[in-house]
Formats: structure tokens, C-alpha cells, sequence
């Protein structure tokens, strides 16, 4: 059991996870974020490690990635800033991002990096399920790392019951289909969505990311999951004056 397990085993609704862009807005913010973020009462971080075609994201989130890499954010420099997580922050930490750089690392390295600085899960949405199962499953299991998948609208039930007996920490419920950074519509057919897929009693619980920016749409969330995730929103405040002091005022914002 890794901490995102007793977060989960422990805490039963409303999580709040915040995700920001490793490197951004500068090489060394990684770390200051992350204690900001936990100082501040979200449940658990989600690391984005920047590529340079982030085709699910939005241009917030685009620009970010650009930003931190012309900064020199890379997998092996972020490792080595997350030496030190585990001296700042106890909470729950996951990596997100593409795989190609994950298979230029290689899979089992990035695995064993993960666990070595305290990572407790990854989120890669363009790794196929059925490589993960028949190649790196084990690479994962072996150094206590979850894998979270992505369910979207159009998630059949059968593959979403696949992800269900894949995973082992919850699932990552899109929105939508859109991008990242499009604001959650609050609509009957989103509410069918979520609604269908928590009446599937699934084994694992469910958080909503893409589009949570404010308390209403996290709200929204919660009725029907364990919580949310906010991304670009995040990221967009991140750009502005004295935001990691600021920090505080924004967490609030989303869950007061």
C-alpha cells in the first residue's frame, strides 16, 4: 500500500489534487510549489514533466510545457529536484505526462527512479492499456507504482471494466473529450456521464480532472466522485504576482 492507497482508504470524499507543470515558471519551482500546494491542504500533486507535443493539453498547460523546457526541464534533471520531495512534502506526489520520453528514459528506469525519490503513481494518457498489461505491468507493480488510466464520454463499459481490474489506486473520469483547460460544462448530459459511471460500483474510486477551475465545478465533481483535479487553472495562476505566496488564496478559492 503506497500513500495515494491510504489517502484513498482514509478520506472517503471532496480530494482535492493540484497539478503544475515541473520547471515552470522557473527551473528550480518544482519543489517550492509542491509545499506551497500541500501547506495550502490539497490531498495530493500531480508533477507534469514537459514535452514537446502535448497534443491532450490546452494552450495553457502548451505554453507551460514550452516554457519549462526551454528552462532545461527534462526526466533525468526532474528526478534529481525530487531527491528532496520526501524532505518537504508527505502527501501524495504522481508524475504525468507523455510517454515518449518515458520509453527515451526506459520504462523500468523510470519506474525505479519513481519509487526512488517517493513518486507514488504515474499518469501517462497515451501509454495503450493492453502495452502497459502485456510489457511494463510488472515494472510498475514491482516498485509500489500506480498507474492511473483515463476513462472519457466515450469509454465503453467494457474497457472501463479492463481499467477498473488494471488499477490499483483510482481512476482519472475526463470531463470531456476536449483538451485540457476547457471549463467543465454542468450539464444534463455531463451529469448522465458521471451518474453512469458511478453507478457501475466500480473496485477503484474515480476523480474528475480537465476543466475543474473554480469551487462550482469542483462541487460538481464531488457529488458524483472522490474529488477533483485542477490543472490549468492552476498553471494559468502560476503566471501571476507573487502566486506562490498566493498559493493559500487560490486553494481556498476552489474548495471554501
Amino acid at each position: 500500500m503506497n500513500r495515494l492507497n491510504q489517502l484513498f482508504q482514509n478520506k472517503k470524499e471532496s480530494l482535492l489534487s493540484i497539478y503544475f507543470t515541473a520547471g515552470y515558471p522557473n527551473l528550480s519551482s518544482t519543489l517550492d510549489i509542491a509545499e506551497a500546494v500541500q501547506k495550502a491542504g490539497a490531498d495530493f500533486i500531480e508533477i507534469g514533466f514537459p514535452y514537446s507535443d502535448p497534443l491532450a493539453d490546452g494552450p495553457v498547460i502548451q505554453n507551460s510545457s514550452l516554457i519549462a523546457l526551454q528552462n532545461g526541464m527534462n526526466l533525468k534533471f526532474l528526478f534529481e529536484q525530487l531527491k528532496e520531495l520526501r524532505e518537504r512534502v508527505s502527501i501524495p506526489v504522481l508524475l504525468m505526462g507523455y510517454v515518449n520520453p518515458v520509453l527515451q528514459y526506459g520504462v523500468k528506469d523510470f519506474c525505479e527512479s519513481c519509487a526512488a525519490v517517493g513518486v507514488d503513481g504515474v499518469i501517462v494518457p497515451d501509454l495503450p492499456m493492453v502495452e502497459y498489461e502485456e510489457f511494463y505491468k510488472d515494472d510498475f507493480l514491482n516498485n509500489n507504482i500506480s498507474n492511473i488510466f483515463l476513462v472519457t464520454p466515450q469509454t465503453s463499459e467494457e474497457r472501463i471494466r479492463k481499467i477498473d481490474e488494471l488499477s490499483n489506486a483510482f481512476i482519472y473520469l475526463l470531463s470531456s473529450s476536449s483538451t485540457t483547460g476547457k471549463n467543465l460544462t454542468v450539464s444534463n448530459e455531463a451529469d448522465a456521464y458521471f451518474a453512469r459511471i458511478k453507478a457501475m460500483n466500480l473496485k477503484n474510486p474515480t476523480m474528475i480532472g480537465f476543466g475543474i477551475s473554480d469551487q462550482k465545478s469542483f462541487n460538481k465533481a464531488a457529488e458524483y466522485t472522490r474529488g477533483a483535479i485542477v490543472g490549468s487553472a492552476f498553471v494559468k495562476f502560476l503566471d501571476s504576482d507573487n502566486a506562490l505566496e498566493r498559493i493559500p488564496e487560490f486553494i481556498k478559492s476552489i474548495r471554501s
